[in-house]
């Protein structure tokens, strides 16, 4: 069965999720601070997506949760859980490894939503006849490992960021919007705002261009979206 972690110190949203998490079929693990989460993690290692609480008491609040999980996990999915509407907490989510953001109060078809899409993408390798290369100098994309190389080093990528590599890899010098990109890595059903495809291309952008203030790999079509190349 899929597992999930819930990070949530709150008992009755957590119940909440819970209840409908394993209503959609998921094997849930409850944890209700930051340190529970870890250990959940540790000791379920097969868990495919986490949801995390940011406010959680403890030394370690959700964005710290989220750093430590991607500075060993690149392929588990993140949802970062809030109450909160700041514009800084998304970014800062995201920007900490997180996939996605579900703000309260939330639907529970939302958040399933958002957690079936993940898990998804994280579902392992390609298929059989999909499998191979897409080779962009100087990276390689690895169809099958869903790895990329840079120069012949690896990049660390989440699932998200793997997937954008791929549109983007696939469509050379094609302007895609955002509202394409959504739809292609979200997916259609994705309920979330435009902003998540920003905050994640700049987050892929620190990672494989050689000057983030003058990308030449992602570049930005002005009111419109991005496309690979000048």
């Amino acid at each position: 069965m899929k597992k999930v972690l819930i990070m949530e110190d709150e008992l009755n949203i957590r119940s909440f999720v819970v209840i409908n998490l394993k209503r959609a079929g998921y094997d849930v693990i409850e944890a209700g601070d930051g340190q529970e989460a870890l250990d959940a993690i540790a000791a379920n290692p097969d868990a495919g997506v986490a949801i995390l609480d940011i406010m959680v008491p403890g030394d370690m609040d959700g964005f710290e949760v989220c750093r430590r999980i991607r500075a060993t996990n690149k392929q588990m999915g993140i949802i970062m859980l809030t109450a909160r509407t700041q514009e800084m907490d998304k970014v800062t989510g995201l920007m900490t490894g997180a996939d996605d953001y579900v703000t309260k109060p939330f639907s529970p078809a939302e958040l399933t939503a958002r957690v079936d899409a993940l898990m998804r993408r994280s579902g392992g390798a390609e298929p059989e006849e999909k499998a191979g290369e897409l080779v962009s100098p100087p990276f390689t994309l690895n169809l099958r490992n869903r790895t990329l190389e840079k120069n012949g080093e690896r990049v660390k990528l989440t699932q998200v960021e793997y997937s954008l590599m791929k549109l983007f890899m696939e469509n050379p010098g094609k302007a895609l919007s955002r509202e394409e990109i959504l739809d292609t890595v979200w997916g259609h059903d994705y309920f979330g705002e435009l902003k998540i495809v920003d905050v994640n291309i700049r987050r892929l952008r620190l990672k494989i261009e050689d000057d983030t203030a003058n990308p030449t790999y992602i570049t930005t079509v002005w009111g419109f979206g991005y496309k690979w190349g000048e």
